[in-house]
């Protein structure tokens, strides 16, 4: 049976190939129409000519691809909410055309839904559920969400009554499946093309979101990653997360707590409740802060429709809480990844340019035969000028000297063999999210006044950690000073009884000057660990501080008499 044959037997197969071949049609164009824009037409002089354009071409693109995922849903929707996080890359004609993606998505009609539902709870909706609303609260483009209500006896076990009844779109792992292999055949195009391919691991990339997409469509991994955050959240009263419902729960339906309550850039609807959006924006920077560079595990999709603000009127400190729902897109930051974040989060907060640099090769961004200097010095004229403004003042700046400094910069970072470690396209994502909400609940928010204090307790976590290190390296560095001389001497030991055939006299030489060596080299290391462990602990214990300071004269004087000694 031939291809078409099997389409025309098939609907289904046939709709999935139409899809792949959709895509593909889109990506070429484009990349066909890239590739003649930005590498041909400047060969022939027209540069200037392409430069002009670009605005129009870029808006003229995202205008295509908006409609192309509407159309389509899927994970082509996914993508363009990517893209319209990506303002610190993408230009805005870009980013704006593809803002309305976040919302923009046609729900399906009821009866699909229900007979989804129905099959995987093994039983008709009311006998569930003490009733459904068929209009959805929310539309996304893997799933939709309903309001319901629990049979008693359910309501009773679980103690709650309103909850929140979220389906996933009928066939959207066919879908899912048609679009990823789209996607890898698209990232195959790009890595073939070498100022590409030089700046990225495409192919890796896509798996990265591969995962991530497949992960997003299993419910049953949604609700864990939930009640893992509310784990990591449970002392903080800060923070809340809807309960999970597991007894109305598979993998492609999830029932949760209704927590709906007002969006977190609702501004009005903050006043009208008496909180000040102002003061929403530095506990929620706080609270992502906290998920990235101390818990490791954080929720990649912090946009408004998935944060609330819910008034708690039993709380005279803070009367309101943040309350976190839709935990399908969740990241991950391995240790070492989190504590290059902590420095590069220091440097930014303490202006350090050569600082922030070194911290950006210690998360794996940049390639280790990259050339810094040039980019120490971009990043130390950046802060220089632009380190301490709001959003509201980078508006008052010039626009032409935005401009210049970002055609100067943009050259320095083109330059430059940049990869993404594991994980770094949602971190890149969670902080671009966080800094449009923040930006949005206040014109006048500086992420410095976050930062810094932020920074400021990671400091004092890393000065107590390297307190800690210290003094295990000094103890290490005892324990070996008492055992050294002992393996030495038994080994002279064993050669002046005979033990140990050696009838080379250079040799025995060579040895007495390794235990000169070794006697040296055991104080000094001993004397540096207490010397750094006395001038860190001074700060906060100045006597303990002192003491090991004048003791480590000892193992100095130690190692200076006992190499004298052995001559």
């Amino acid at each position: 049976m031939t291809s078409v044959q099997r389409d025309r037997t098939d609907p289904l197969a046939g709709e999935a190939r139409a899809r792949y071949r959709r895509i593909l049609r889109f990506a070429a164009w484009q990349l066909a129409q890239t590739w003649w824009f930005e590498l041909f037409l400047p060969r022939l002089g027209l540069r200037r000519l392409t430069e002009r354009n670009r605005p129009a071409r870029m808006r003229r693109f995202a205008q295509r691809f908006h409609g192309l995922a509407v159309e389509l849903g899927g994970l082509m929707i996914k993508v363009g909410q990517f893209m319209s996080s990506r303002l610190d890359v993408l230009p805005p004609e870009i980013t704006a055309e593809l803002e309305g993606l976040q919302d923009e998505v046609p729900p399906v009609p009821f009866p699909a839904i229900r007979a989804l539902a129905e099959a995987e709870l093994g039983a008709p909706l009311e006998a569930v559920f003490a009733s459904v609303e068929e209009t959805p609260i929310a539309a996304a483009s893997l799933g939709q969400a309903h309001r319901a209500k629990l049979l008693p006896g359910n309501a009773e076990d679980t103690g709650l009554s309103s909850v929140v009844f979220k389906v996933q779109r009928p066939g959207i792992d066919t879908i899912v499946d048609v679009d990823l292999a789209a996607l890898r055949r698209v990232g195959g195009w790009l890595s073939r093309i070498r100022i590409v391919s030089h700046r990225a691991d495409v192919p890796a990339l896509i798996k990265e979101f591969a995962q991530t997409s497949l992960e997003e469509i299993d419910y049953l991994n949604e609700a864990a990653n939930s009640e893992r955050f509310a784990a990591d959240f449970v002392d903080d009263a800060r923070v809340t997360v809807p309960g999970v419902v597991w007894e109305r729960t598979t993998r492609r339906v999830l029932t949760l707590e209704d927590v709906t309550a007002i969006k977190i850039t609702d501004a009005e609807s903050l006043r009208m409740a008496g909180i000040d959006p102002a003061s929403v924006a530095p506990v929620f920077a706080s609270v992502m802060f906290d998920q990235l560079f101390t818990n490791g595990f954080f929720h990649a999709d912090p946009h408004p429709g998935n944060i609330f603000v819910t008034p708690h009127a039993g709380s005279s400190e803070r009367p309101w809480k943040l309350t976190f729902i839709d935990f399908g897109m969740m990241g991950e930051v391995p240790a070492k990844t989190r504590r290059g974040l902590r420095k590069l989060l220091i440097a930014a907060a303490s202006r350090d340019g050569k600082g922030l640099v070194a911290a950006i090769s210690d998360v794996g961004v940049l390639m280790p035969s990259a050339d810094t200097a040039e980019l120490e010095r971009a990043m130390t004229q950046l802060f220089a000028r632009f380190g301490g403004m709001g959003f509201a003042e980078l508006r008052d700046v010039d626009p032409r000297e935005f401009r210049d400094f970002g055609a100067e910069f943009g050259s320095v970072i083109r330059s430059l063999p940049f990869q993404l470690p594991e994980n770094f396209l949602l971190i890149i994502r969670a902080m671009s999210l966080t800094s449009g909400v923040c930006s949005s609940l206040d014109a006048r928010f500086n992420l410095w006044d976050s930062v810094e204090p932020y920074a400021a307790q990671l400091l004092r976590d890393e000065r107590g950690n390297l307190i800690n290190d210290v003094a295990s390296q000094a103890f290490d560095a005892a324990a070996v000073a008492l055992r050294l001389p002992k393996r030495l001497d038994g080994l002279v030991t064993r050669l002046e009884e005979g033990s140990l055939q050696v009838d080379n006299r250079r040799l025995e030489r060579q040895i007495a000057r390794l235990i000169r060596i070794a006697r040296r080299a055991v104080g000094a290391v001993i004397f540096g660990a207490m010397l750094i462990a006395g001038s860190v602990i001074r700060t906060d214990d100045t006597v303990l501080g002192n003491v090991l300071m004048i003791a480590s004269v000892v193992p100095l004087l130690y190692g200076l008499w006992s190499g004298r000694r052995s001559r």
